[in-house]
């Protein structure tokens, strides 16, 4: 039986798809269409990198719509994919001390871009802040 190719075999590229991608004209719209949004997507993952939440999934997100039209963005999804996979690995089989402390790491780089955006922003201390809440000034 023949092996299937991940990089080119994907549900995407049949069905539907294919009837856009059988007429000329589809086929451009279709590419213009994934590239656009492809391209909002992975803009405003970029944006939301910063603040906590899920900004680095969204750009991964906008990657996967490229990827439907683009084989550069399916190869890059799919290295993406691939270190991520190594990276928990490698993580899960560190002692519980050197995860807590990446994890503390984690912990104090958020808090430093949460207090910086909002300082920057709004023009509000949030370490002044919490810190007269505790002392009770």
């Amino acid at each position: 039986m023949p092996q299937s190719d991940p990089m080119t075999d994907s549900p995407s590229r049949t069905g539907f798809l294919d009837r856009i991608r059988a007429n000329p004209t589809g086929r451009l719209a279709l590419k213009i269409g994934v590239g656009i949004l492809g391209t909002l997507v992975v803009v405003t993952g970029i944006i939301l990198i910063p603040f906590p939440g899920p900004g680095w999934a969204i750009v991964i997100l906008g990657l996967a719509i490229w990827a439907v039209e683009f084989t550069w963005a399916k190869r890059l999804l799919h290295f993406t994919r691939r270190h991520v996979q190594a990276w928990t690995q490698w993580i899960l089989k560190q002692p519980l001390h050197l995860r807590a402390l990446i994890g503390l790491a984690g912990f104090i780089f958020i808090s430093a871009v949460v207090w910086l955006s909002v300082k920057l922003t709004m023009g509000i201390d949030l370490a002044s802040l919490i810190w007269n809440f505790i002392t009770g000034k």
